[in-house]
């Protein structure tokens, strides 16, 4: 728009000049109705112009409106970071061999006169030394805790909804043990009966990866088990459904699915509707 003001004043001049030019003569004939032919014409293109070079009428823009209000929602699917502290998620083992470790790493120095506090020397050795043994029994007895996926919406939904055995379940493999091959070995031993007729061998067992809290579509809070069994087949999972559901049970319904890389789904929801 600003180059055809700059064209609107550049034609002013020349309606000026074609005036001056072409200014009516007391001639007789066709000169004159020419220089008023002109003068017509250049006025037309500056009022044009003009025309065109005028100040557009602003659009208004709407601007959206405000959001919903804090917290999650329904189908909120956003991830919870798990940022609580608790000693079960601790390492003793970890711990036993970092403190054994350096007692008798300072002992050895200062009974050597390496480093200060020879006198301490004794002491430091004999706590040192079964520190770090329990230390080390302890981290090969040690069964790492299992990723853990909370969603918003199932959040708000597990202290209202959850039963206290799923409660238990996911405080049980989200923290360290000790002694055992792996999470739910009990539950697993007798749903998939280890060794027994109609049941698998103990070197098919599935492992539990990790697991889940989602809200199904119904509204219900649900806590998935996600399974390693490259060894079994979803129908060895499908006809234990009933045996999660009453392993798990009472007040949850298990449904069975297949995922990818032969991981094998085991979904708790919970009956309690919010």
């Amino acid at each position: 728009m600003a180059s055809c003001s700059y064209t609107s004043a550049a034609m002013s001049v020349l309606c000026v000049r074609v005036r001056r030019k072409f200014s009516p003569v007391a001639v007789a004939g066709q000169p004159q109705r020419l220089a008023l032919t002109r003068t017509r014409t250049a006025r037309h293109m500056v009022v044009t112009c003009a025309a065109e070079s005028s100040t557009p009428t602003p659009v208004a823009i709407a601007e959206p409106g405000p959001g919903p209000g804090p917290g999650p929602g329904p189908g909120d699917k956003t991830i919870v970071p798990d940022e609580e502290f608790s000693l079960a998620k601790v390492s003793f083992g970890t711990i036993g061999i970092a403190l054994g470790g350096s007692l008798l790493f300072y002992g050895f120095g200062a009974y050597f006169t390496i480093l200060p506090g020879s006198e301490w020397s004794a002491l430091m050795l004999t706590y040192g030394f079964p520190l770090a043994i329990i230390g080390m029994a302890l981290k090969y007895a040690e069964l790492k805790p299992v990723p853990c996926i909370t969603f918003s919406d199932a959040q708000a939904l597990r202290e209202q909804c959850a039963t206290p055995i799923l409660k238990q379940v996911r405080s049980d493999v989200t923290r360290y043990r000790y002694g055992d091959e792996q999470h739910l070995d009990e539950a697993l031993k007798r749903i998939f009966q280890y060794g027994l007729g109609g049941g698998i061998p103990r070197r098919n067992a599935p492992k539990l990866e990790m697991i889940r809290e989602e809200v199904t579509e119904e509204g219900k809070y649900s806590l998935v088990l996600v399974f390693e069994a490259k060894a079994l087949q979803l129908s060895d999972f499908e006809q234990r459904q009933p045996k999660f559901t009453s392993f798990f049970g009472p007040g949850i319904n298990a449904e069975i699915r297949k995922g990818e890389n032969d991981l094998y789904e085991v979904r708790l929801v919970a009956q309690t509707a919010t």
